[in-house]
């Protein structure tokens, strides 16, 4: 698409959470291993995580006179971040807009385009126009490779599965 591609540091938001109840930002949890359901991934909730991520974005876009701030949200986190659900979509995009009100470009919106979409269906997506899949990132454990195990890569793999495309990421396991 011909976008810049900068690098943020926000590291401080895991020092803030350090001590949270989240295996995400918490180093003396571990992360979860197997199946993605609602009582294996819950100590991957983050409380705020996506509104404080948005902020920062939005306030980006706002600088650099954007016509759109866009996230990842999908149908298959809605039922354990309520933060990747329609309604959250809707509230914080008024909230967003009506707190910089002057300050933005007067269209600026914030999208999730695969707010309605599973996993499969955004890789079919994605392949149909190339996307390089391994050099995208899942794995919630972090490291060099992808574990493979987590509950993120579990959701990665079948969703590959599903969209019956190979898998291209390497993973530890």
């Amino acid at each position: 698409m011909g976008a810049a591609h900068h690098i943020y540091d926000i590291s401080f938001i895991k020092d803030l959470l350090s001590h949270s109840s989240s295996s995400l930002t918490n180093p003396e949890l571990s992360v979860p291993h197997g199946e993605y359901t609602k009582e294996n991934m819950q100590s991957t909730v983050v409380p705020n995580r996506n509104s404080m991520l948005l902020s920062i974005a939005w306030t980006i876009g706002c600088v650099k006179k954007a016509d759109v701030v866009a996230y990842g949200a999908h149908t298959g986190d809605h039922y354990l971040y309520p933060d990747t659900r329609p309604d959250y979509l809707n509230a914080i995009n008024l909230s967003l807009r009506l707190g910089s009100e002057d300050c933005r470009k007067e269209n600026l919106t914030l999208i999730a385009p695969f707010i309605n979409w599973d996993k499969s269906a955004i890789i079919r997506e994605g392949a149909k126009f190339g996307v390089p899949f391994e050099s995208t990132w899942t794995c919630y454990e972090g490291g060099e490779i992808q574990c493979g195990l987590c509950g993120a890569c579990s959701g990665r793999k079948q969703g590959f599965i599903n969209a019956k495309i190979p898998d291209p990421t390497i993973y530890k396991d």
